[in-house]
């Protein structure tokens, strides 16, 4: 395995200089998340082509020339299933990649397997059977081995071809924009904590008010002491939370479960948060919570619009699910029947040119 460790400033700005006319490179990171709410970079990984350079955050120190690789838009960056990477580089550096070529992605959208596995890629690529001796090794730990080096180099070796022959394929299919557009709107984070709770619609107004004033205070605390979500407030604490609606300190501390440290040291900030919300704007805070389910006559259209996008997707090659998940066809369902709902970012763009208005348009005629 060919590769060579970067540990200073002055060597990653010469690797990267040395590079700088190349038109991609591939880009993976280590990193370690267990008792903290942000990732804590350990390594990264980069390729331009045949050897590996792996980059050590600890010795490295200010990493600027890291920085401007990133947003170099001369340079396509290839990582596979990047939604983590991007999490480790918008905390460490305040900047996301891109161009970004996300390999998982463009495999899906060349109607390849979705959701496809790096270990899987490589398997299908190069007939190799990756090892995974060190996946829950201690990437923080110094000095590192040479079998981490040799894991961690593999992670980018194999997937700067793969990731060449993947845009090479995209680019003869005229899906590449699909791919770059796609990587464009990936952010870090996912999902909005309060999506979790799937059964929040059927809660009251007040406890609807109440679960998106305790998620939202529990998720800025998490951040600010930077520990896991469910160190500061579990899920089921905060739906019972929810349902009870404490007005004042003694109230929260009677909630079964509620941590009397967390009471004694912030509940008096909860207890105000979840009262300012109960004074403020009641239905912005309640459109934060999910739907409520489709009506039967809903459901039955769901099935049927579901069948037309199976159409859409046989006709591309593709998963549907990749194309439109089910709850974008729920939204879609919903917003024909209530014009002030606005459309997902993620509708615009190929997508939606290419699969969210000829559903809309069948869905027209289907309800005219």
């Amino acid at each position: 395995m060919n590769w060579e460790w970067i540990q200073s400033s002055v060597e990653l700005e010469a690797v990267i200089t040395a590079h700088r006319g190349a038109e991609s490179v591939a880009i993976d990171t280590e990193f370690r998340r267990r008792d903290t709410f942000f990732p804590i970079v350990a390594l990264v990984q980069l390729c331009w082509g045949d050897k590996a350079y792996l980059v050590d955050p600890l010795q490295v120190g200010h990493a600027a020339p890291l920085r401007e690789l990133l947003i170099n838009s001369t340079q396509t960056k290839f990582i596979h299933s990047a939604s983590e990477d991007l999490e480790v580089f918008s905390h460490w550096l305040g900047v996301l990649p891109a161009p970004l070529f996300d390999t998982q992605r463009a495999a899906a959208l060349l109607g390849m397997d979705s959701g496809m596995s790096y270990r899987a890629m490589v398997a299908d690529f190069f007939e190799i059977d990756l090892p995974k001796d060190e996946t829950q090794s201690d990437w923080l730990h110094r000095p590192l081995s040479d079998s981490q080096a040799d894991y961690a180099a593999q992670d980018v070796i194999y997937l700067h071809p793969i990731g060449s022959r993947l845009l090479e394929r995209a680019t003869a299919s005229g899906r590449a924009p699909w791919v770059l557009e796609d990587g464009a709107r990936m952010t870090p984070g996912g999902k909005a904590p309060i999506t979790k709770f799937k059964s929040a619609y059927k809660l009251s107004d007040a406890q609807q008010c109440a679960l998106v004033a305790a998620v939202d205070w529990r998720e800025a605390e998490a951040r600010r002491l930077d520990r896991p979500r469910s160190w500061i407030l579990g899920d089921k604490i905060l739906t019972a939370i929810a349902r009870s609606v404490p007005r004042s300190v003694r109230e929260l501390s009677e909630i079964p479960d509620m941590p009397g440290g967390l009471v004694r040291r912030a509940g008096e900030h909860l207890v105000a948060a979840i009262s300012a919300a109960l004074e403020g704007d009641i239905p912005s805070l309640r459109s934060q919570i999910g739907p409520s389910p489709l009506s039967g006559a809903q459901r039955q259209l769901l099935g049927a619009l579901s069948e037309r996008l199976d159409v859409v997707a046989t006709e591309l090659g593709i998963a549907p699910a990749i194309l439109m998940p089910k709850a974008d066809l729920e939204h879609l369902i919903r917003q024909q029947s209530d014009i002030s709902i606005m459309s997902p970012a993620t509708w615009s763009g190929w997508r939606g040119e290419v699969v969210v208005d000829p559903l809309r348009h069948w869905l027209s005629e289907a309800t005219a």
